[in-house]
């Protein structure tokens, strides 16, 4: 949805996402994640300094991220992030069980949190994609001090002729043939690729536009 607060929503409506961090070899390695708190530019999470999840992050710096809210394929929103972290260290570690009781349980005692550490999501690209909305929703935003990524997608060029195929097999409807060239419009584009392969003058491209 344009306008959001992105980042808000996947601390207080999403919360657990899966992470990826790359290993020693340049592999993605997932795990779960809990999102417990957020500002307008940044995401806050802990983990314990003993996993190879920690040191993955001290090694790389970076990290990507998706959040999934639904409870079906056709009904869910999802997010997905990359980019830069940092370690905080403990001082937030308090406010952050405060926020987030159920911590409690798993550590209960100072003792046992003398392990945990606090990580900082604070720059990069994100993307959310929602099959909700009707046609489907797409959009490509930044945080913290991050610039806007060009985006690439499908586009028509002059090459088009107004056949009016691509329309045809577009998933979404979301192609305007009101004039030559069409156009493609794409907060609703699923990037299938399938007007590309219709197109019988070659006219849709893959790129920046």
């Amino acid at each position: 949805m344009a306008g959001m607060n992105y980042l808000q929503y996947i601390h207080k409506n999403i919360h657990t996402v899966v992470a990826a961090v790359a290993d020693d070899a340049g592999l993605p390695v997932t795990c779960a994640v809990d999102i417990m708190d957020s500002d307008e530019n940044s995401l806050f999470f802990l983990t314990a300094r003993g996993k190879g999840f920690y040191k993955r992050l001290k090694r790389r710096g970076y990290m990507a991220l998706t959040g999934i809210k639904g409870t079906d394929t056709l009904s869910c929103a999802a997010i997905s992030l990359r980019g830069k972290v940092r370690e905080l260290g403990a001082e937030k570690i308090p406010e952050m069980f405060e926020k987030n009781l159920y911590m409690k349980e798993i550590y209960p005692t100072k003792e046992s949190r003398r392990s945990l550490t606090v990580f900082q999501l604070y720059e990069g690209n994100g993307e959310w994609f929602d099959l909700a909305q009707k046609p489907m929703e797409r959009f490509s935003f930044a945080f913290g001090q991050a610039a806007s990524k060009p985006e690439e997608y499908y586009y028509i060029t002059d090459a088009c002729t107004g056949c009016r195929r691509c329309e045809a097999v577009c998933p979404q409807k979301c192609i305007d043939i009101s004039g030559v060239p069409a156009v493609i419009r794409q907060i609703h584009c699923l990037h299938c690729g399938s007007c590309r392969m219709i197109c019988p003058q070659n006219a849709v491209r893959w790129g920046e536009g």
